[in-house]
C-alpha cells in the first residue's frame, strides 16, 4: 500500500463510508432529536441502525432515505 493511502479507512465503490457512519449523538444532531429518542427508536426498530457493541451506528444515506420516506 502506498504511503498516501490510509489503511484505516474502508472504500467500497469509490465511496468513503467512514464519513457516512454516525454515532447516536451525531445522528441526533443531524435529525434534530434528543439522543435518547434516537437510541429508543433504533432499539424499537423504527429507525435504521446497527448496534456495534454497546453503541448504535447510523449510515447518513440510509437515514436520509428513511427521513424522506417517513415524511411522504
Amino acid at each position: 500500500m502506498s504511503e498516501n493511502q490510509d489503511s484505516s479507512k474502508i472504500y467500497i465503490g469509490g465511496e468513503d463510508l467512514a464519513v457516512n457512519v454516525m454515532t447516536s449523538v451525531e445522528a441526533a444532531e443531524y435529525l434534530k432529536m434528543h439522543v435518547k429518542t434516537v437510541c429508543r427508536l433504533a432499539k424499537e426498530g423504527k429507525i435504521p441502525a446497527k448496534k456495534v457493541g454497546s453503541e448504535w451506528r447510523f449510515l447518513r444515506p440510509v437515514l436520509e432515505q428513511w427521513l424522506s420516506e417517513s415524511l411522504v
